[in-house]
């Protein structure tokens, strides 16, 4: 969250659409607070006064992912003593803005209090939000009534258009420059109300805010692709409290992030990466967050695959890092991005979203057995596979590298994308290109399951015997060149542009069992690090050993715990049968989301869990992100070792004791609901 909004600060956010404020629910001018909507900030301040002063905060809360409540009362004014005036605002959003402001008075005597709402609007693209960017003031245009029942703004730049309208109902007594403001008569007992709708234009396009209440569920049409998905999701009982809070606060997290796009005429849903800059399409969040919620159902890893297929790059561009074949990292839609000013319509700058589309295209197809769309998808996944080939690996010698050829482009397009994320132990960092040991892994993984799918609905034998033969041949070089004895035995973060190890020890490597890249005379041995002092806080695994140069418990990526690299480890560690590790990360992400309301955040501080008893927060953590909200879904899959083969839905679960018996009802494979119960019959089947 914003630092000079304070540490009490509140987000609330929907598909598009966030509003971050102070606590007492307030934008300041000057912040980079506001309410963004779709990469374009509709309001810029919105602060309300009660006689030229800020009401007291008594509380603030966020109700719903999508809603917020505070609670305020007057300060000391002239003639009226403190706490006589309550006051409510009650915010919405949603495509919009909505929200309730209710004054009562409990004093003795009739006041006067006059109430004033300042309003500023400012139409920042996102990236100028983040980096205080050009200023658009002069250009914007006022059309507000002089009846004081609506503020209107708008802008256009070139093609690029925006409005915001502020509806007052009531309508003010008095419109003062952008500003709302009301007279306001009461007496004891007396109470005052006023709603305010902001409607936004995007392109020409209108959106309206809904008007809600708390705790009601968005109205989706009875077809709406999201709510089927949420109706349709396993429904979870336990005997652990904990595990049951913490998997309907994902499920909810991640229906509030949801993104609903036509492709092709077909109507799909999928993932946004998180609140709040990164409410928009990506390609390496929204591919992981496809495959750690595949067990909520197929809907989100279909929308995720075919959207992505349809923005598949198809030219060398070095503006935007763009190659044939390639899967695209970051979309944006606001006016840097439509204007060709800022490369992100799409941006391609990552290594691996190309293999991951592989690998949720076999994950895909092992749950649903959709011959048809894994056929339809055929000609993009061959164009992904020429792309690790010819594109990915930069210089033949078997690995995926990344450098970036766009002016803003990132120095480090893994998942650890922070310029310094991959570093040597001593704090060195390496020369581009890099190939990193995880992106490794990922193509060793695509490649076989590429080849399964080659076996089964492409028929193309020739193919799948070619791709086994590239996968056995990279296993084998990779084991060669990113194993280091040293240290007792770890996996090389990388190779830099010199071919030589990147020797720092990461939670990368709990990625490599995931991929199954790792021969099983070595998983031990990697399971031994993961879960070592150095490198397990207590709390989760840390991105960076504490023995290396670089640790920081607060670094991004040098020493942090992050929920959904976790969940990967101990995807990776079950898969070699370290069901107890993965048991003991898994119960260490629970605890830690209990500490966080039960939503675990993108990241956490990688103090050891001896030195308080909670986790320390990152301080800039999005909260809640896609894949961190994801990481629950892909842990309990771990622990009941949920897999599917030929159609059938696989069981072992291994519980840690403290969470007793699990029960997930309407699991869905091959179109069939089935129950997983470790209480008693494991499996059952129903249509």
């Amino acid at each position: 969250m914003p630092p000079e909004l304070g540490s009490d600060s509140i987000g609330i956010f929907e598909g598009r659409t966030f509003m971050l404020s102070n606590s007492v629910g307030d934008v300041p001018g000057d912040s980079i607070a506001g309410l963004v909507h779709d990469d374009t900030r509709y309001l810029s301040r919105w602060q309300l006064t009660l006689d030229g002063l800020v009401p007291l905060l008594l509380s603030a809360t966020t109700v719903d992912a999508y809603s917020a409540a505070f609670f305020l009362a007057n300060p000391e004014l002239q003639g009226l003593r403190a706490n006589r005036i309550g006051v409510r605002r009650e915010r919405f959003v949603g495509d919009g803005m909505h929200e309730r402001i209710a004054v009562q008075y409990f004093g003795t005597e009739p006041v006067r209090v006059r109430l004033r709402l300042d309003v500023g609007v400012d139409f920042a693209d996102l990236f100028d939000i983040k980096r205080a960017g050009r200023s658009r003031l002069a250009d914007i245009r006022r059309a507000h009534l002089s009846d004081g029942s609506a503020l209107r703004f708008s802008y256009q730049n070139s093609r690029w258009s925006a409005g915001t309208t502020v509806e007052a109902n009531p309508p003010a007594d008095q419109v003062e420059g952008d500003a709302l403001i009301w007279d306001v008569h009461l007496g004891r007992g007396d109470s005052w109300d006023c709603e305010l709708r902001v409607l936004l234009n995007c392109q020409g396009a209108d959106y309206q805010p809904a008007r809600r209440t708390f705790g009601e569920a968005p109205d989706f049409d009875a077809d709406d692709v999201a709510s089927l998905w949420a109706a349709n999701k396993p429904d979870l009982s336990a005997d652990s409290e904990l595990l049951r809070n913490v998997y309907h606060k994902s499920a909810a997290d991640l229906l509030s992030m949801r993104i609903v796009k036509e492709i092709n005429g077909d109507k799909v849903v999928l993932l946004a990466a998180g609140m709040p800059w990164f409410l928009t399409l990506f390609g390496r969040d929204t591919l992981i967050t496809a495959y750690q919620s595949i067990t909520c159902g197929p809907d989100v890893a279909r929308g995720t695959l075919v959207t992505l297929a349809a923005h598949q790059g198809k030219a060398v561009d070095d503006f935007s890092d763009q190659e044939p074949g390639k899967i695209l990292h970051e979309f944006r839609s606001g006016e840097l991005t439509q204007l060709g000013i800022a490369p992100y319509g799409p941006c391609f700058g990552s290594a691996d979203t190309t293999q991951l589309w592989l690998i949720l295209l076999s994950e895909y197809w092992r749950w649903t057995g959709d011959d048809a769309l894994v056929r339809q998808l055929r000609p993009n996944a061959d164009a992904a596979l020429r792309w690790i080939d010819e594109f990915g690996d930069r210089d033949g010698d078997g690995y995926v590298e990344y450098a970036t050829r766009s002016p803003d482009g990132m120095r480090n397009q893994c998942w650890r994308d922070s310029p310094d994320g991959v570093q040597f132990a001593d704090g060195r960092l390496p020369d581009l290109p890099v190939a990193t040991c995880e992106i490794q892994g990922y193509t060793y993984d695509a490649k076989l399951r590429a080849a399964e799918l080659a076996d089964g609905p492409w028929a193309d034998a020739p193919l799948a015997r070619r791709l086994r033969g590239e996968a056995a041949d990279l296993r084998e070089r990779f084991n060669r060149d990113y194993w280091l004895p040293t240290r007792g035995g770890y996996y090389a973060i990388g190779l830099d542009a010199h071919k030589r190890p990147i020797d720092s020890m990461t939670s990368n490597m709990g990625h490599l069992l995931w991929s199954g890249i790792v021969p099983p005379d070595r998983a031990a041995a990697v399971a031994r690090q993961l879960m070592s002092d150095a490198m397990f806080s207590g709390w989760g695994v840390r991105t960076l050993s504490t023995e290396d140069v670089g640790y920081n418990p607060i670094g991004y990526h040098l020493g942090t715990v992050w929920p959904h690299d976790n969940s990967i480890i101990a995807a990776g560690l079950a898969r070699y049968g370290h069901r107890d590790a993965a048991n003991r990360i898994a119960m260490a992400m629970l605890d830690a989301a209990a500490h966080f309301d039960y939503r675990l955040p993108e990241a956490f501080s990688g103090y050891d869990r001896s030195f308080g008893r909670r986790p320390v927060p990152y301080p800039t953590a999005c909260n809640p992100q896609a894949w961190a909200s994801g990481a629950p879904l892909l842990l309990l899959r771990s622990m009941l070792g949920l897999d599917v083969s030929d159609g059938h839905l696989g069981t072992d679960p291994h519980i840690p004791e403290a969470l007793g018996s699990i029960r997930l009802t309407g699991v869905t494979v091959h179109g069939t609901r089935q129950t997983v119960d470790t209480s008693g019959s494991r499996l059952r089947s129903s249509a």
